[in-house]
């Protein structure tokens, strides 16, 4: 984790303090979240606001100059200075309600969205106050940050710290940048629809029109559709898209997809999802005759394959998902999931499957890997792959970012994107077996295996490098180095004796 990260989640953490005891701990990040994202919109504005206004020929209260750059336009009564120079008084909570109220009529994308609840009695002023106050002196919406997923962030930050205090399970996660950015990467979603079942705070849009606009494609080729049931992250999602300018469908509220689907029609061309993992209680005795089930009904105690077989309901003929599951999707045993995952091998439905490192989620060491299904491995742009899967085991990959947790590095996502776009035939690159890395395996193999898709059992441990220094070279050159290092060690052991007797010591 960067530095900076680091810095603004401690802040972050010691706002959370300040507001301990006066009220619910699931109640600290929607009021937190709030602040932070008025904070972005203020940052982004005041660094406009400051170049308008050293430029002779630009009006720094011109709404445009700033949508012309995907930047808010914050009138008067919502900048932070305004609401910090309030912060010692009773007025914070009324000051802070009616900013977000002026943010949501001056930004219609926003409507509804924002929190405005500042006032109410319950809320400590004075402990909102000394919130504002540690708020104030961390950037979140600069240039230096603007592109990078703050609120997202944010958001991973406050699951961690809170989910136990919440009583929540452990299924409900951020998606580390790296991981969406290895999904986004090796899916290349240059034009057509874009879906997420379970969008989160939109991640996974963000770093899909990334891609798009770092290879030179064009924002509008691509269509964001997406759901989300947590009705705070539904919220903190249409933050996040409207803070970039993406023009996204999430619904026009929170819904849980699997009994109410807000885009029933939809087909698409790309889905990248980070389902909750491991849901047991998902409403499966209300759905069990659901046509979505089409390759066997997903068991009542976990929502794994609920999720895999929603994602392929709503794939176009020629579309494609990746997604994030736990591990124990790749071999689960468990009635209703076997059969399932028999049914997608045998329709040759399963493209690749990438094993990921431990430790590179923030707030769980729950292991996980990425799954790619399509509904045609015989693209127009690709290579028939019919009959075959690949099979890729990155768990030896990334870096250890902080103490705690794993990123992988740019080379890290292209040597995964790379051996997948070798294997379909979309690069110029033939691909070739790597082992103890990547294998492309015939279905017979897999049927073989019991239908078990765990990369380790195919791709076969790395290979030795050769050694091809002679033996007798080698010997003399180890034994020289022992030597050496003999002589070196008596010289250390009489100089350490001396200093110590020079200093009284009897040795």
């Amino acid at each position: 984790m960067a530095s900076a990260e680091l810095k603004i989640e401690e802040t972050l953490w010691a706002a959370a303090d300040k507001l301990r005891g006066s009220m619910d701990a699931s109640e600290y990040k929607n009021v937190i979240l709030g602040l932070i994202f008025l904070k972005y919109v203020s940052d982004s504005f005041e660094e406009k606001y400051e170049a308008l206004s050293h430029d002779e020929y630009a009006d720094p209260e011109d709404k445009d100059e700033y949508l012309a750059d995907n930047i808010f336009w914050v009138p008067v009564e919502a900048r932070w200075s305004k609401i910090n120079s309030v912060s010692k008084t009773p007025a914070i909570g009324t000051t802070l309600d009616e900013a977000m109220i002026a943010i949501e009529k001056e930004n219609p994308s926003l409507k509804n969205v924002l929190p405005k609840n500042y006032s109410r009695p319950q809320l400590d002023k004075t402990k909102l106050g000394e919130t504002v106050d540690l708020i104030t002196n961390i950037k979140v919406g600069d240039e230096a940050n603007r592109k990078t997923d703050t609120l997202g962030r944010t958001y991973e930050y406050f699951l961690g710290k809170f989910a136990s205090a919440e009583g929540k399970g452990g299924g409900e996660f951020y998606t580390p940048r790296s991981v969406v950015s290895l999904l986004v990467e090796m899916l290349e979603p240059y034009e057509g629809r874009i879906y997420d079942p379970c969008c989160g705070s939109g991640g996974m849009f963000i770093q899909s029109e990334k891609f798009v606009e770092e290879h030179q494609g064009k924002i509008g080729d691509i269509s964001i559709y997406g759901q989300e049931f947590n009705p705070t992250t539904w919220q903190l999602c249409k933050m996040n898209l409207a803070i970039r300018g993406i023009d996204g469908n999430i619904g026009t509220h929170n819904a849980d997809t699997f009994s109410n689907d807000l885009h029933k029609g939809l087909r698409a061309d790309y889905i990248l999802a980070n389902p909750p993992f491991n849901i047991s209680d998902w409403g499966q005795e209300k759905l069990v005759e659901d046509s979505r089930w089409k390759y066997g009904t997903p068991p009542a105690g976990n929502a794994n394959y609920a999720w895999i077989q929603h994602m392929v309901s709503k794939l176009a003929p020629e579309g494609t998902a990746g997604f994030v599951l736990a591990n124990g999707s790749m071999s689960t045993s468990t009635s209703g999931e076997f059969e399932i995952r028999k049914n997608l091998i045998d329709n040759d439905m399963v493209e690749c499957i990438v094993t990921l490192p431990s430790q590179m989620f923030y707030s769980t060491q729950i292991p996980v890997c990425l799954w790619f299904i399509t509904k045609s491995k015989a693209k127009k742009k690709e290579r028939n792959h019919q009959g075959e899967i690949l099979f890729i085991d990155a768990r030896n990959e990334g870096f250890m970012a902080d103490r705690t947790t794993k990123e992988f590095s740019k080379d890290d996502i292209k040597k995964v994107a790379d051996a997948y776009h070798a294997w379909k035939g979309t690069s110029e690159t033939k691909y070739e077996d790597v082992a103890g890395f990547c294998m492309s395996a015939p279905l017979e193999k897999v049927q073989e295996h019991d239908y078990i898709l765990t990369p380790g059992r195919y791709v076969g441990l790395e290979d030795e490098i050769e050694d091809v220094e002679p033996f007798e070279e080698k010997m003399e050159r180890l034994t020289t180095t022992l030597s050496e290092q003999f002589i070196q060690s008596h010289r250390l052991e009489n100089e350490i004796r001396k200093a110590l007797g020079g200093i009284g010591y009897d040795i």
